[in-house]
């Protein structure tokens, strides 16, 4: 059972990168202005294949939680983690303050 699960995984990785490949190649076509109907039915079947293996995966067992576009979008809208800089009051305040206690 695992093998099979690492042979899907495996699978999966690769194909993901024929996929890169071929959105690469829509680009480029689309950006000469050629046209791209075999690369984007290439591309859709990828997707099928794709759609096919993760069910297979996860029907046997593979637990890995797959994050949709709206969960990935809120883990990046957390709060800020900047550090919040306080002013400090001006200097010449201070030097007010100083000689207004002596006089």
């Amino acid at each position: 059972m695992d093998n099979r699960l690492n042979r899907i995984r495996k699978e999966m990785n690769a194909l993901r990168v024929e996929m890169l490949r071929a959105e690469d190649e829509i680009r480029n076509l689309v950006n000469h202005d050629r046209d791209c109907t075999a690369s984007a039915q290439r591309l859709m079947a990828m997707r099928v294949q794709m759609s096919t293996l993760v069910r297979e995966w996860t029907h046997l067992g593979g637990i890995a939680h797959l994050p949709t576009i709206e969960e990935r979008l809120k883990e990046r809208r957390g709060p800020s983690t900047r550090l919040r800089i306080r002013y400090a009051r001006p200097l010449r305040d201070a030097k007010r303050r100083v000689l207004l206690a002596r006089a």
